[in-house]
């Protein structure tokens, strides 16, 4: 059965980890151009959901904290090394609670990136507008009003038979997540955002600094939901610079 983690470029001599979170609906393969893009002292993971791609007969899971788990055990076995996050929108909220869980256990992560995704309390009022539970066709549109998804390809009814009962359960995770209370994380926290998101406005992003005691920064950037694709070289610049000097 395959695992949680994919890695498109063993790097055994890295000094540190980026461990990489997908989107809704996402896969790891999203990730595989950073691979050999980052600095040579930074080894890059994809997180494989459940329920997608070679996962695609595993059953789906519609809670970040489960997922977050099985993460951190999946990181668990794997030789020492210092570990970054990285998350995006969906992706952005099951990385915080990895963040959690990794703190928890007494290996805070060195750093911990959220891209496109609203923190409490500026999440709260957005539960209001939900998609996971519409019918096919407003559900689709709002995926074409996001970006990042050939719509045209759910036209088919037997892709939409295959992708939209995963996409719609990430849609479930992300809308029904519900924080809760615990300690602030101690590592430094970084945000990204696009200045033209539809459904994240970079002013929201800015709550991510009660999240953590630690250094908050947050970063703009053209574009929109998915601004990430064509900024792959600002963010991985940015990460790169955060990180500090990688051996």
């Amino acid at each position: 059965m395959p695992g949680w983690l994919r890695c498109f470029d063993a790097r055994p001599f890295a000094s540190m980890r980026l461990i990489c979170f997908p989107h809704a609906g996402g896969s790891a393969v999203f990730f595989r151009s950073w691979a050999k893009a980052v600095p040579p002292g930074l080894e890059l993971h994809a997180v494989q959901y459940p329920g997608r791609a070679d996962r695609l007969n595993e059953p789906l899971i519609d809670d970040a904290r489960l997922l977050a788990m099985a993460v951190t055990d999946a990181l668990a076995p794997l030789p020492p090394r210092p570990v970054a996050l990285f998350g995006h929108s969906m992706g952005a909220t099951i990385a915080y609670e990895t963040a959690r869980l990794l703190t928890a256990r007494g290996a805070p992560p060195a750093h911990l990136f959220v891209s496109a995704a609203h923190a409490l309390p500026a999440g709260a009022r957005l539960r209001e507008r939900t998609y996971h539970d519409k019918d096919d066709d407003t559900f689709v549109a709002a995926l074409s009003r996001l970006g990042g998804t050939d719509v045209r390809l759910l036209t088919d009814p037997q892709i939409r038979e295959i992708v939209l009962p995963y996409v719609r359960n990430d849609f479930r995770l992300a809308e029904t997540y519900r924080h809760e209370r615990g300690p602030l994380l101690d590592c430094p926290v970084t945000a990204f955002a696009g200045d033209a998101d539809p459904a994240v406005e970079s002013a929201d992003m800015t709550a991510w600094a009660g999240t953590t005691s630690g250094d908050f920064t947050l970063q703009v950037l053209p574009g929109d939901h998915f601004y990430l694709l064509p900024q792959t070289a600002a963010v991985l610049e940015e990460i790169r610079r955060r990180l500090g000097p990688i051996t």
